[in-house]
């Protein structure tokens, strides 16, 4: 198989169309467009519709793309640190992490790692949904409580837990009685579990606020509107200072962090030294680690 008509193949894939794949790499589009013949000839395969105005792979076309893009990437990456004489993280490292742990926490653990890897182009989005590694070009996710993925291997890097907390303003209901709840989606009454000093209690929870994100679920407790579900991490410095009261542990509710990459693609420098980053940043991975972490 010519490798060059296949690296060809895949720039237009990426790219959605031969024109868009022309000008980013700044190769003519007919060249592009003759390559990809040739490759449909050599394996007798169509692997783009053509016709509309857009540009679509075939599912032979798909399979083809989703199985070699990431072999290609390895074979220049593999290239380029032979051609450099060694395996100093450089290039572009492209990482999706969860918002709160972005909010709190990102920000000190990217500039740590842009001062030691100068040569690296570092790239984290923000988001809490599932993302297509392959498909949407991440080389590193980070996740919470991930779902079993057998196209994913990783590991936990952080560890933290959910506590039940209130501002003192907020007085402690009589039994069946609801108290106003800040939740992160609109719900109705329910009921929340915790483990306190006098064993396993309930409290009745009427949703008065509904908000999206943890820090102003925090911010919103603090203020008194009501009692609120947060990780101990995020919460302990309002504990100390008094600003917010424990009532109590949710059962159930270990959290933990994962680091996590593509198993079918090479662990990359850039990955490894990542993952040692978050390693040599948080080496116990406990949820006080990162409370002092998020403080100092």
């Amino acid at each position: 198989m010519d490798l060059l008509a296949l690296s060809d193949f895949n720039l237009v894939a990426r790219h959605g169309g031969f024109g868009k794949a022309a000008r980013a790499s700044g190769r003519p589009k007919a060249t592009l467009s003759r390559r990809v013949q040739d490759l449909e000839a050599a394996l007798a395969l169509r692997l783009f519709e053509r016709g509309g105005r857009d540009l679509k792979l075939t599912e032979e076309g798909r399979a083809l793309y989703e199985r070699t893009t990431v072999l290609l990437t390895e074979i220049v990456e593999t290239a380029a640190n032979i051609a450099s004489g060694g395996e100093t993280p450089r290039g572009r490292l492209r990482i999706s992490a969860p918002l709160l742990l972005s909010q709190t926490a990102m920000g000190k653990i990217a500039a740590g790692f842009a001062l030691k890897y100068p040569e690296v182009r570092l790239e984290i989005t923000t988001e809490d949904r599932p993302v297509d590694m392959i498909e949407e070009g991440y080389d590193l996710v980070i996740r919470v409580n991930p779902d079993p993925d057998e196209t994913l291997i990783g590991k936990p890097f952080l560890r933290d837990r959910l506590v039940v907390v209130a501002s003192p303003q907020v007085t402690r209901p009589a039994a069946g009685v609801p108290i106003p709840g800040i939740v992160r989606e609109a719900a109705g009454a329910q009921s929340w579990k915790m483990k306190t000093l006098r064993g396993e209690e309930t409290i009745d929870i009427m949703p008065g606020l509904a908000l999206s994100s943890l820090i102003m679920v925090c911010d919103a407790a603090r203020a008194g509107a009501g009692v609120a579900r947060l990780p101990i991490s995020l919460v302990s410095r309002h504990l100390t200072d008094g600003s917010l009261i424990h009532w109590g542990d949710v059962d159930g509710s270990d959290i933990a962090l994962w680091a996590l990459y593509p198993s079918r693609r090479l662990l990359s420098s850039r990955v490894s030294a990542f993952m040692n980053h978050l390693k040599e940043a948080f080496p116990i991975g406990t949820p006080e680690e990162l409370a002092a972490y998020i403080s100092g």
